[in-house]
């Protein structure tokens, strides 16, 4: 006998076109469970009702489809782009998932400024800067930033700060700046130290060293020993940031070197950026929903969720041939317009550096099993100590935030297996005026905002276990909303009391009927509600701050008569925060688009009369 989702699919086949496209599997309450691409939909389709040839994966996919909706393409790379962008946008319960998306930090300096300035940001834009990138970590661009600060002495600050320097600041004091804003050093030369900064950041260091390696005779030869002295430091600082670099490259200009390892049900991979021939950094990723998938199903789908947002270099270094590789390249380079190609390496170079890579990707999959392991293991710990009767999967944490009642928001943040869930946090700005500073109204109005949805069925997911940042009071205030809703298998309430003093380890844990209990100092369940309340606290605290810092720049500018939407969005755009327009002069104000000399006036007069 045919299931439900067996018999939709059936159904639907009936009209589907033998063309190329996307389709997307549906549930009961239409949230996308799956999103694939075939080069013929109606038999690609077709074959999700032979279920036994599916594995359990998608055998449970089947099973909770009631709808399905198709977009046809013009070719089959063309769907292939669509599924990859479509599976990043809707996160498909049934999808092999990339979790970290984060964008790249990049070192920039501008392009037209007498003195450019050198900065890094996520992202690459090139519009007003030279970029050089990415790299995998902040850390990685700060450590790269302050040495070449140290050695060409390249300004960081605003362009509103620069303007309005009469002293030179620390970073002059500290020698990592040449403080052009005081004329500290001539064009000519600040110039000369651009060009060898990136230049250094093109890879050409030989051409760097040796032009210094001439100045330096020459400074020597003309007796201008201090001179000579600071050109040979800067070819010894460069040495040691090039012996720094502990595996590179040189063979291949720009590649992404991306090694997969698969261990006990883990899959794990890590991806180096080389630019220039040198190693700027790896980033590892954990793609979820892999089971019953094999290597070239997950290396091909983690290049296309992630290329769909990254530019890809010319050569692309993979450990393991992707499904379809031919059109992926051709996806590639018609998403980007470039002209990328994959490979695996079989030897010389870069199969030493793909060994490389491989290693670190099996260390990151075996460092991050030992965490799953001892993580599913306190989850078991925390599940019998609140009593739940069946494993705890979901776990929301709740807090707020206000000053006085002032830009007061509620908070939560999700556990579950895998760890923290950021992509599920939410929070909430608290509506009802009569409940501003009543931390038990507070905690009501949340309750109640987050479980209409359960009952609204609009996706989001009954958790197992509730925690609570508070003591009985906050802890009798949910109890009392949650009386609203008729849930099968109700969560489970706990609040974490802060001890005497608010001092960590002495916290009180509260459950519903039962007397408070106090756990060792030591115990590891201890640590690890600690760890779930204070992300909670964390992730309140951030949008309070942020929602705060706004009002009060808001406030400050909103005061100055003749000031609107837009010409506030200058002010800021151009100075960057409140701080330098409150210091700003008349000249400086009036460079602003859309700021006359006569309203540069009213804004002078406004913060200095």
């Amino acid at each position: 006998m045919k299931n439900i989702g067996q018999q939709t699919i059936l159904d639907a086949v009936k009209t589907l076109p033998e063309k190329p496209g996307v389709y997307r599997m549906l549930s009961e309450s239409e949230h996308v469970l799956y999103v694939g691409k075939a080069k013929n939909l109606k038999s690609r389709v077709r074959s999700y009702t032979l279920i036994d040839k599916l594995p359990l994966r998608l055998q449970r996919m089947v099973f909770n489809t009631r709808s399905l909706e198709i977009i046809t393409t013009n070719s089959e790379v063309a769907a292939l782009i669509l599924e990859s962008q479509l599976i990043k946008k809707l996160q498909p319960r049934y999808n092999i998932l990339l979790k970290d998306d984060k964008s790249f930090p990049y070192i920039y300096i501008q392009k037209e400024h007498r003195f450019p300035q050198m900065y890094k940001k996520r992202g690459v834009n090139t519009a007003t800067a030279h970029s050089f990138g990415p790299f995998a970590s902040v850390d990685s661009v700060d450590e790269t930033l302050i040495a070449l600060q140290k050695i060409f002495k390249l300004r960081n600050c605003s362009d509103s700060f620069f303007k309005g320097r009469k002293l030179p600041c620390l970073q002059y004091h500290i020698k990592r700046c040449s403080a052009p804003c005081v004329e500290k050093v001539t064009h000519e030369k600040y110039t000369e130290q651009q060009l060898h900064t990136m230049n250094f950041l093109k890879g050409k260091t030989q051409s760097v060293q040796t032009e210094l390696q001439k100045k330096m005779m020459a400074a020597s030869q003309s007796e201008s020993f201090e001179l000579a002295a600071n050109y040979r430091d800067q070819i010894l600082s460069l040495n040691k940031i090039q012996a720094h670099q502990h595996i590179n490259l040189h063979s291949t200009k720009d590649a992404d070197v991306i090694a997969l390892h698969q261990e006990k049900g883990c899959v794990g991979l890590q991806v180096f950026f080389v630019r220039n021939g040198y190693n700027y950094g790896n980033r590892s990723y954990f793609p979820s929903h892999i089971k019953d998938q094999d290597t070239s199903e997950i290396m091909q789908q983690f290049i296309l969720q992630f290329y769909t947002k990254h530019s890809p270099p010319k050569h692309i270094l993979l450990s393991h041939p992707p499904a379809e590789q031919t059109m992926i390249e051709t996806a590639l380079n018609s998403l980007h317009n470039t002209s990328s190609y994959l490979s695996t390496p079989q030897r010389g170079e870069k199969h030493t550096f793909m060994q490389h890579a491989l290693n670190n990707a099996q260390i990151a999959v075996q460092r991050a099993l030992m965490e799953q392991t001892k993580h599913i293991e306190l989850l078991r710990l925390l599940g019998k100590f609140v009593g739940a009767t069946r494993p705890l999967k979901r776990i929301e944490v709740y807090d707020n935030s206000h000053i006085q009642g002032k830009h007061a928001v509620g908070a939560f943040i999700v556990a579950n297996e895998d760890g923290f869930d950021k992509k599920s946090y939410r929070k909430f700005t608290i509506k009802d005026s009569q409940v501003m500073g009543d931390d038990f109204g507070m905690m009501k109005e949340i309750f109640e905002r987050r479980f209409n949805k359960v009952e609204e069925k609009s996706g989001w997911e009954l958790p197992d276990l509730i925690i609570i940042d508070g003591g009985i009071g906050q802890l009798n205030s949910a109890t009392n909303a949650l009386k609203n809703y008729h849930f099968s298998c109700p969560p489970i309430l706990m609040a974490v009391a802060k001890g005497p003093d608010r001092n960590a380890g002495r916290e009180k844990l509260l459950l519903h009927g039962q007397s408070n209990i106090q756990l060792d100092f030591n115990d590891p369940l201890l640590f690890f509600i600690q760890r779930l309340r204070d992300e909670s606290h964390r992730f309140v605290i951030t949008t309070h701050r942020s929602k705060r810092d706004k009002s009060m720049v808001n406030s400050s500018l909103n005061d100055i008569p003749n000031i609107g939407p837009t010409r506030k969005k200058a002010l800021l755009h151009y100075f960057g925060s409140v701080k330098p327009i409150k210091t700003a002069t008349l000249e400086e104000l009036s460079q602003v688009r859309g700021i006359s000399p006569k309203v540069a006036k009213v804004i002078y007069d406004f913060f200095n009369s």
